[in-house]
């Protein structure tokens, strides 16, 4: 049995706010992915090329930059704002500006992700509702959103296994997540070994469990539908 030398209910809390933050992340990660994927695939040559640029220049920059240039970058900007109120030392919390940054490169990869899904979805389906008189909001939640999220599920799913890992890049921001936790503990007790190993233990556990739930849901989502044999 490991001696955590009472480190141990840190490590909770550390975990706790590795899946906060990568839930907070994953959900504004979806919200980008559709806008970027939605772009992405527009007739508008204007949003193409937003689209583009958005998944090309996220995507070619490491993830450890873009937590570093959205706290920091965003400390410099919130201080220049709270100048004009009286209040210069206005900033986003590290959670915060965790958030965007992870997000930010989610929703990049998701796009493509999205991309994908939404091209496999025949154009028919689309004319078929506009000849019924529905909407195209209506549409896309009745029609496009149920067979876009069956097929998008697996990829994001591995998506998000990635972004749970990169939630350690936070620690290099103070945020008080597993790695910063296991760190500070380390540091403490001079035995590195015994608390990387535990936090290495808790990503792998989470990982486990994540995965059972993202087969629950493929299961769902495929529910009605066959496998096409080769």
């Amino acid at each position: 049995m490991l001696d955590l030398h009472g480190f141990g209910p840190a490590l909770i809390e550390g975990t706790w706010m590795t899946l906060r933050l990568s839930l907070a992340s994953v959900a504004l990660g979806l919200l980008f992915g559709l806008l970027g994927a939605t772009a992405r695939t527009s007739n508008n040559l204007v949003l193409r090329g937003m689209g583009g640029f958005y998944t090309s220049v996220v995507r070619g920059i490491p993830e450890t930059l873009w937590v570093l240039m959205a706290y920091f970058g965003t400390v410099s900007t919130m201080n220049w704002i709270g100048g004009y109120f009286g209040n210069p030392y206005l900033t986003l919390s590290p959670f915060i500006a965790g958030t965007i940054a992870l997000a930010l490169c989610f929703g990049a990869y998701a796009a493509e992700v999205f991309r994908g899904a939404l091209l496999s979805i025949a154009p028919g389906q689309r004319e078929a509702g506009l000849a019924l008189g529905m909407s195209p909001m209506r549409i896309f939640w009745r029609i496009t959103l149920p067979q876009l999220w069956r097929v998008a599920l697996p990829g994001l799913g591995n998506l998000y296994l990635i972004l749970l890992k990169d939630t350690a890049l936070v620690s290099l921001i103070t945020l008080e997540e597993i790695m910063r936790k296991a760190q500070v503990a380390a540091n403490a007790t001079k035995e590195p070994f015994t608390f990387y190993f535990m936090a290495a233990l808790i990503y792998l556990g989470l990982t486990v469990i994540i995965m059972a739930v993202l087969q629950w849901l493929e299961s769902r989502a495929n529910r009605g539908f066959t496998r096409t044999e080769l």
